[in-house]
């Protein structure tokens, strides 16, 4: 009889526990997931938000290549149209695809720093040209403390058109201790004042929390985290400017001590050795991932193999590998690198 009744118990605990999985009781959170494609020292990176919504921060160099790149990962993601597009700035490897993706992949809201600070024919070609498709869907210029509304997450803008994020974030404000030894560059050194109008953007999920700035420069950096640093810490550091020495000086990298770098570097832009050596010595850093093994950063400073997406030195080779982010709301989250499916676990502090 008791064992009849042991059955029985473990029959019903059974049912209730498959009832409550259909319910959703006790299931495994959705994550973000986010996909950083290759455009060869240019960016393109894909957030997909664990509700769905999809906003993709830079579009490549013009041409066919990072056209091509991003379609391919965007049908193989599912993806049919974009929630939001982030352009960081107004340099080719970050906007070059935009207007020929637009014609090909509907895009609800267009988000940028307003207009750029580089005039010239062909960016008055372009502006016109994207002006028609802003004009067709939402769009915003935002500020140093807004939040982009892409549902279940806490989008914050830090940086735009030059200015920087004074108001703390939560766990942020404190002084930066990393500030003590911060130079800031002559500012004529900068590979074009675009950068510097970079929107940047924090991402909170939960826990989870990632940075990424465009090619926000050195100064503006500087001028972002010294004396207190506004952010507080970070999971995942998407590095400045592709790892060029323009930007990502101590004061950023060391204040938000991040413990994983993912660098979208090209085998012959970005990848600084002096980069890397400045993201290597941030206290509490775990890996850094890169895009593309670094000429500059040779055999000293480049990441272990199984850390590198592409290291073909070849700009047309196929395919073009990415990194994916997969975080959790408990701040767990998996990095993999596509080329060799080798991924990493990083458990939540």
């Amino acid at each position: 009889m008791k064992r009849k009744l042991v059955l029985l118990f473990c029959l019903a605990a059974t049912v209730a526990g498959l009832s409550g999985q259909s319910r959703g009781l006790g299931s495994t959170p959705k994550p973000l997931d986010v996909y950083v494609l290759d455009p060869e020292g240019g960016k393109a990176t894909i957030f997909v938000a664990p509700s769905g919504e999809t906003l993709l921060i830079d579009t490549g160099n013009g041409g066919t290549r990072d056209l091509g790149r991003i379609i391919d990962a965007l049908s193989t993601l599912g993806i049919t149209k974009l929630d939001y597009l982030l352009t960081t700035h107004y340099h080719g490897d970050h906007m070059g695809a935009l207007l020929e993706l637009a014609r090909r992949v509907p895009i609800a809201h267009f988000i940028d720093h307003g207009p750029t600070v580089e005039p010239s024919d062909d960016a008055t070609k372009f502006q016109n040209a994207y002006a028609e498709l802003k004009s067709k869907a939402k769009y915003t210029v935002p500020k140093p403390g807004d939040r982009i509304p892409v549902a279940g997450l806490d989008w914050r803008i830090v940086t735009s058109a030059g200015e920087v994020l004074k108001t703390p974030l939560a766990g942020g404000g404190k002084p930066n201790p990393a500030c003590k030894d911060y130079v800031p560059h002559d500012p004529n050194y900068n590979g074009g004042l675009e950068n510097g109008q970079s929107v940047g953007s924090v991402i909170t999920y939960g826990q989870f929390r990632a940075i990424d700035l465009g090619d926000l420069l050195w100064n503006n950096e500087g001028e972002m985290m010294c004396p207190n640093n506004p952010i507080g810490t970070v999971d995942v550091y998407f590095v400045s400017h592709h790892g060029m020495d323009y930007s990502g000086p101590a004061a950023l990298v060391h204040g938000l001590h991040p413990r994983v770098a993912i660098m979208q570097n090209g085998p012959r832009k970005g990848g600084a050795s002096s980069a890397i050596q400045i993201i290597r010595s941030s206290p509490g850093l775990e890996d850094l991932w890169q895009l593309h093994w670094s000429y500059d950063g040779g055999t000293e400073y480049n990441s272990a193999g199984m850390f590198i997406a592409n290291v073909e030195d070849n700009s047309n080779h196929a395919p073009a590998y990415w990194i994916k982010v997969s975080a959790l709301p408990d701040g767990t989250f998996t990095v993999t690198n596509s080329r060799n499916n080798f991924a990493k676990t990083y458990m939540k502090r």
